[in-house]
């Protein structure tokens, strides 16, 4: 085979791959982009089915929320639907209970027009029988009419006399038995608000320190400073042996608390001297009075009371350096407020007004104006001067019943101060005393027969007294309880009243064998 053969040869078989790449390369690229379209086609059919199930569920989901919803409403209705009914069925009843009341009242209504009219016949016949009774009397007596009326006038004056001098007597009696407690409280009163030196717990605050060293410096060369400290703050500062303590002893608590805060200021910065006494003194005297006006307002915005005059709003910051029988008296004005406020909530009264009022009632105590006048009457006058309304004015002034009461407010502000300061608890109390007071209590109901146990409870405040069913009948319990109270109210002093609950049980016993 020649070159030029085999060179065709080669050529022919180029040119052959040529031309079936041309023919089959159309032929592949249809083949694959087939391929692609179906591919293409099926992930667009499960891009359709996944929306379409994706539809599908938030349709469900819809649809159940819905039917959630108004099964909710339904609900809400037949419930409103069976309050309907049966306010309906109470209207109904209490329509059917108001026509039965009337149909009685009238039955009784035309009951006492037929036997007034019984009354007035019988009425005449009594003046008729009467005038031929007297007649016959002064034919028997010899004296006339007016001459018996006379005797007997002065008959029974004498009688009304001998009464009188009797109701005298007990009136007497039980004032003298009221008298003590009264004066106590007059008394305790009027030391509060005129500054004697009284019982150590309300007169006297501990000042501490670190070390009795301080002592030589608050004493000062031959007593200068404490001296100083004495005339700026009217404070009796006493330095014994006692160890690291300081007594302050003053009526007036914002004085003492007023030497306090300098003591504190000056040990702290260590400088002891007259000039710097008094420089102290002045500055905390007037960070006194700004936290006396913010505790007012503070307290009048955690009672909700608002537009109260500055000075009204000082008096309440001061009530709380001032004390009533051992009570904080700011903390036993927020609590008369809030107890008179859900008292009148509860009577459908104004709660603002008399929570106000409850505020209010003892400012006449912290008040330094006239101290002649009772504490309710002063608090009264302050309350006009300030502009508050008179129902107010009048609870202030009538809680201790010292004016009459105008205002429906007025008594439950009573009602409140007597509750806050009668409560167990509130006010000072010996808890010897008071633990006795109690044993004394169960022991008399004790002494009489047929009791078997006694109980006092809720502080002092009930007395429940078990009796043996053998020995004590159901008729006899409520003697019982009746004598009880009577020898408790005559032989012990308490706050408020007692309750007496006798109790009979009865019991039967048996055993199976």
């Amino acid at each position: 085979m020649t070159e030029t053969t085999i060179i065709y040869c080669i050529g022919a078989f180029i040119l052959g791959i040529l031309l079936g790449f041309i023919i089959v390369r159309p032929i592949v690229l249809k083949g694959r982009k087939s391929k692609i379209l179906q591919e293409a086609e099926k992930a667009g059919e499960d891009i359709k089915k996944e929306k379409i199930f994706q539809a599908k569920e938030k349709f469900l989901q819809l649809k159940s929320e819905h039917e959630q919803y108004i099964n909710n409403k339904n609900n809400q209705i037949r419930e409103q639907e069976n309050k309907i009914k049966q306010k309906e069925l109470v209207l109904t009843q209490q329509s059917n209970e108001i026509g039965r009341k009337e149909r009685e009242i009238e039955a009784i209504r035309n009951n006492l027009k037929a036997q007034t009219e019984l009354v007035s016949k019988k009425i005449d016949e009594y003046e008729k029988l009467r005038q031929q009774e007297i007649l016959q009397m002064e034919n028997i007596a010899g004296m006339s009419a007016d001459e018996a009326k006379k005797h007997l006038v002065e008959a029974m004056r004498a009688e009304a006399r001998t009464d009188a001098q009797a109701y005298i007597n007990d009136v007497m009696d039980e004032a003298r038995l009221s008298a003590s407690k009264e004066a106590k409280r007059i008394v305790i009163n009027t030391i509060q608000r005129t500054a004697p030196e009284i019982a150590i717990e309300n007169a006297v605050t501990v000042f501490n320190i670190d070390n009795d060293e301080i002592k030589g410096r608050i004493i000062g060369r031959e007593g200068r400073n404490i001296r100083a400290l004495e005339a700026a703050t009217g404070v009796e500062i006493v330095v014994d042996d006692t160890p690291e303590a300081i007594l302050l002893s003053a009526f007036d608590p914002v004085r003492r608390e007023v030497a306090r805060l300098a003591l504190h200021q000056l040990v702290a910065d260590g400088r002891i001297h007259p000039a710097r006494i008094e420089e102290v003194v002045e500055k905390v005297k007037k960070q006194l009075d700004d936290e006396i006006l913010e505790t007012g307002k503070r307290t009048c915005i955690d009672l909700g009371i608002h537009g109260l005059n500055l000075e009204l709003v000082k008096l309440v910051g001061r009530m709380k350096y001032r004390s009533s029988y051992g009570q904080n008296l700011l903390q036993h004005s927020r609590e008369v407020a809030n107890i008179c406020a859900t008292m009148a909530s509860e009577l459908g009264l104004n709660a603002k007004i008399a929570k106000r009022a409850g505020l209010l009632h003892d400012i006449g105590k912290v008040s330094d104006e006239d101290p002649e006048l009772p504490h309710a009457m002063l608090g009264m006058r302050m309350a006009e001067k300030y502009k508050e309304k008179p129902e107010i004015c009048n609870a202030i002034g009538a809680h201790h019943e010292e004016i009459e009461m105008t205002s429906l407010i007025s008594p439950l502000v009573m009602v409140a101060d007597a509750i806050s300061g009668a409560r167990p608890g509130a006010r000072r109390e010996v808890i010897e005393s008071y633990i006795k007071r109690l044993k004394d209590m169960e022991n008399i109901a004790l002494s009489y027969p047929g009791v078997t146990k006694t109980y006092a409870i809720q502080a002092g405040r009930e007395l429940r007294v078990i009796v043996g069913s053998e020995q004590v009948s159901d008729k006899d319990i409520e003697m019982l309880s009746a004598e009880i109270a009577k020898k408790i109210q005559n032989e012990m002093t308490y706050p408020g009243q007692v309750k007496i609950t006798v109790i009979r049980e009865s019991r039967s016993v048996a055993f199976a064998k």
